[in-house]
């Protein structure tokens, strides 16, 4: 009898890391997708930036209404299928701290240096959280249960998109090890923010000495 719950409870207990990997897959999908935002901004800059601008108050809009029980159709539903759990019946902040650290860098920095920063919030703080979901066996203590497999990703996948941009191994490691110290902060959405506009500050810094 005692084997029948403990494998019930381990079938519940698989069931509900999957349904939270999807979850997170496609949350980060979304994350991801904003590694397009460069190469728009280089054809467009202030169109994508007023675009996007226009998109975060249609989003701030739709979630007060979500949060009073007025659904907008397709945004509220994709909300409600990215948002994580601690975000449950709560205004959901992410997509608002995306859209703000992608816009703060594209009119603080440069075009290659905010590219840096975009890139590397795309795909370091994206992946990371996908490898912390998946593989995450190793918790960094006083960081809200982040993983040295999810920093580990990070740092390489950060690595990777500043080279593209660098063409430099150095300016490339340096980038990486800022953005992965930042992302294993405990920041919640906050970090955001703070990897596109202190890493594109970084390239800032770097890239006239390539």
């Amino acid at each position: 009898m005692f084997d029948f719950f403990f494998c019930v409870r381990a079938e519940i207990d698989l069931k509900k890391h999957a349904n939270s990997l999807l979850k997170e897959l496609f949350r980060k999908s979304i994350h991801m997708c904003t590694a397009f935002v460069p190469l728009m901004l280089h054809f467009a800059k202030y169109p994508v930036i007023i675009l996007l601008s226009v998109v975060l108050a249609f989003y701030i809009v739709s979630e007060f209404l979500r949060m009073k029980g007025t659904e907008i159709p397709v945004i509220s539903e994709i909300t409600a299928a990215a948002a994580r759990k601690r975000d449950e019946n709560k205004f959901v902040l992410g997509p608002v701290t995306l859209v703000v650290g992608i816009i703060s860098s594209a009119l603080i920095w440069p075009e290659k240096a905010a590219a840096v920063g975009i890139l590397a919030l795309a795909f370091g703080d994206g992946l990371a959280s996908l490898a912390g979901k998946a593989f995450g066996d190793i918790i960094i203590p006083f960081t809200n249960g982040k993983t040295a497999e999810g920093s580990l990703t990070c740092f390489f996948a950060i690595f990777c998109s500043s080279w593209f941009i660098y063409g430099n191994t150095f300016a490339a490691v340096v980038t990486a090890c800022a953005g992965a110290l930042i992302e294993v902060l405990p920041l919640r959405d906050f970090d955001n923010i703070l990897i596109p506009v202190a890493l594109g500050g970084i390239a800032n810094i770097l890239l006239p000495h390539i």
